[in-house]
């Protein structure tokens, strides 16, 4: 456990985060978010977050070193989309028992990779260490080595226990199994000057897909996205890019610092929702690369694609601003969507009632700020009851949240609209804009919402002279 320990505090000294670096020396060997306490795992354990982070890698077979379930807890949690392979979306467990919690599970794991291999044949295995199996001693990273050396394939070590910490804590110690384990590890075929990656995006619902046709249309390839609909041999190849953008900085910026350091490719945030946002990193990118040797026109075909995205998207939305006039959301989410959203939401015409900033960093905060100017209501812990009484109060007309919160909005017969990863629509680019204003106006103007606020037919005040009479 010393090196785990030792990689823990690695993360938790991350020179690219601004809000580590404001702390004292004390205070950043706490972390960077409470502590979970035991039995008390909402909200995702440092496991959880490794296996959400890495399992969009599509042709990498995910297999869960402990009890059945934590694969089954974690399994396809996240609607991560593939073009291609699917023995992501395939659950492999070793399932220790008892015996195997007394006498040990290493044998039980290497001949788990064995048979993987045989079945499969994958182009590499990721194991993830679990709470169970890292108490009872299991080396992990011996059977992977050994594993590797006797299959001739890459078996990479995950060694993210729940224990250790929260789920932003796993996503960044799975950005850390891949610098040290994949990343690098293998050549690309060929490079160009308008390569680069895309880190800390998932592809949810098929959103990569929305952006990936401006950036063909630009010349600009997608050498690596880390990890949406992702193959192995891509991120293995990663550092020859050019130019990143990062998505999530929560989840991954070490991974975009250190492949900065290393190979020398410069980095932003950036996002992908709403009109601006999404021009905005369009022509980052494109600067990027330009100062890195791509073709310099590359500049003004950006702006000629921008201006015409802009407009249709803009067109397409147009109709909708008169059904959202005066209407209020709520938006109940975090990180880089605390902000990102907030911005397209605007663009539509919509006001915001409050944004959630509990897992934002200051930096998100003071992008909220921005946009939002002196109306920049954010809330830092809304309690469920807290957020009934706001939709029954009717301080905001709709609430947009993660799956977990959509029974407040129900209970207050409410509208409610799906915005985390469990999310069934794509909301990324100019296209996503529009699908996602669609969305809020489908949900807004249900006919089921007016019939749920009826009176039920015994409560109804005609009945009142007949029971009289009965009486």
């Amino acid at each position: 456990m010393s090196t785990l320990n030792d990689k823990v505090t690695a993360v938790f000294d991350e020179p690219g985060c601004a809000t580590n670096q404001a702390k004292g020396t004390k205070e950043r060997k706490k972390g960077c978010t409470k502590q979970l306490a035991p039995g008390a795992a909402a909200g995702g354990c440092a496991f959880d977050g490794a296996k959400i982070a890495l399992q969009p890698i599509t042709d990498v077979a995910h297999l869960v070193h402990g009890p059945i379930a934590c694969e089954g807890n974690s399994w396809d949690n996240r609607g991560a989309k593939s073009s291609g392979p699917l023995l992501y979306r395939t659950g492999f467990t070793t399932d220790i028992n008892e015996t195997d919690v007394v006498y040990g599970g290493e044998k039980r794991l290497f001949k788990a990779i064995r048979e993987i291999i045989e079945k499969y044949d994958p182009p590499a295995i990721f194991v993830y260490q679990t709470c169970v199996t890292a108490l009872i001693g299991d080396d992990l990273e011996a059977v992977c080595k050994a594993a590797a050396a006797k299959f001739g394939k890459p078996v990479v070590p995950i060694n993210a226990p729940g224990f250790v910490g929260s789920k932003n804590l796993g996503n960044k110690l799975a950005g850390e199994a891949l610098l040290d384990h994949v990343i690098g590890t293998e050549e690309p075929e060929y490079t160009t000057p308008c390569d680069i990656n895309i880190i800390g995006e998932y592809n949810l619902s098929g959103e990569l897909w929305q952006v990936k046709p401006l950036l063909d249309e630009l010349g600009i390839r997608i050498l690596s996205c880390i990890s949406g609909d992702a193959r192995y041999h891509e991120v293995a190849r990663s550092h020859r890019a050019r130019a990143a953008m990062m998505v999530c900085s929560k989840a991954m910026i070490n991974v975009a610092r250190k492949m900065e350091e290393r190979w020398g490719i410069p980095y932003f945030e950036g996002s992908f929702y709403g009109i601006s946002d999404t021009s905005d990193s369009l022509r980052e990118l494109s600067r990027l690369l330009v100062a890195r040797g791509a073709p310099e026109d590359l500049v003004a075909r950006t702006e000629a694609l921008i201006e015409r995205e802009e407009a249709r998207a803009r067109e397409a939305i147009a109709s909708f601003e008169p059904r959202f006039a005066g209407r209020r959301v709520l938006l109940i989410t975090g990180g880089v969507k605390s902000w990102s959203v907030v911005s397209a939401l605007q663009e539509a015409g919509l006001e915001i009632a409050g944004t959630s900033v509990k897992k934002s960093t200051n930096e998100d905060k003071e992008r909220i700020k921005e946009i939002m100017g002196g109306d920049a209501h954010m809330i830092d812990e809304l309690p469920p009851r807290e957020m009934y009484r706001m939709l029954r109060e009717a301080r905001a007309d709709i609430m947009l949240s993660g799956g977990r919160s959509q029974f407040v909005a129900l209970k207050a017969k409410m509208p409610w609209l799906d915005i985390n990863q469990e999310r069934h629509h794509a909301y990324a680019g100019y296209v996503g804009m529009v699908e996602l204003c669609a969305e809020i106006d489908r949900a807004l103007h249900n006919p089921i919402w007016a019939q749920l606020r009826k009176p039920a037919p015994w409560e109804e005040t005609t009945t009142a002279p007949a029971l009289a009479k009965g009486a």
